[in-house]
């Protein structure tokens, strides 16, 4: 496992969070992945602790965390091979709604922002993103980069993944790489958060995050 840093934002909207209702993820999700870490089941998969998620790693698959150069916080963890990754991270939710249906439009408009697309599908884990945004190359070469963006709504949290690459331009094919986001477990926590507002990660114990330069 290589643990790398690198410098992120994000611009996820916060909204109090009011509700008392009760979680309404349908039971057939969260039998299935990803889970609550209360409905975690005993299946003997060997989980990477993160604070907020926990992570079983895929073979061939590199494991790595997004640090904020700023902040020294870390803000995604990702699944990483030369073809592809597959960033992870969780936010508040609340008890009764639908949040990824709030922000998906917010994903889009950025997208035009940046004078790219984004298109809605139908995948494996319900209404999906994909993103193709304009980008210029670190050897100065214009390109395209595709991004494909899950949401998973849980009991007070939004699971958000976002496959770049292989995964991106071939949904069809990334079975392997959806097997992660079933396998992993979100915590959410008791404590009162904003709506919106990024599940803390923490780098494992014992491990140390190395600085490379920010994308």
């Amino acid at each position: 496992m290589r643990l790398r840093r690198k410098g992120v934002t994000t611009d996820e909207s916060v909204v109090d969070d009011t509700t008392d209702e009760a979680p309404t993820r349908p039971a057939a999700e969260a039998a299935t992945g990803p889970y609550d870490v209360d409905e975690l089941p005993d299946d003997g998969l060997a989980r990477l602790d993160l604070g907020s998620l926990l992570v079983a790693p895929l073979p061939d698959r590199e494991l790595r965390v997004q640090v904020d150069e700023k902040s020294g916080e870390v803000r995604a963890v990702l699944l990483a091979t030369d073809a592809g990754a597959l960033e992870l991270r969780a936010f508040a939710a609340p008890r009764n709604g639908d949040l990824w249906s709030d922000i998906r439009p917010q994903i889009a408009a950025d997208a035009a922002r940046r004078g790219g697309t984004a298109t809605e599908r139908e995948g494996k884990f319900g209404t999906e993103l994909v993103c193709e945004v304009r980008m210029t190359r670190p050897d100065g070469q214009t390109g395209t980069q595709t991004s494909r963006v899950i949401g998973v709504n849980g009991p007070r949290w939004l699971l958000r993944a976002t496959f770049l690459g292989e995964p991106a331009r071939e949904p069809e094919a990334a079975q392997e790489w959806e097997a992660a986001i079933e396998q992993l477990a979100v915590r959410r926590g008791a404590h009162a958060m904003p709506v919106g507002e990024q599940l803390p990660l923490s780098l494992p114990d014992g491990a140390q995050s190395k600085a490379v330069p920010a994308s």
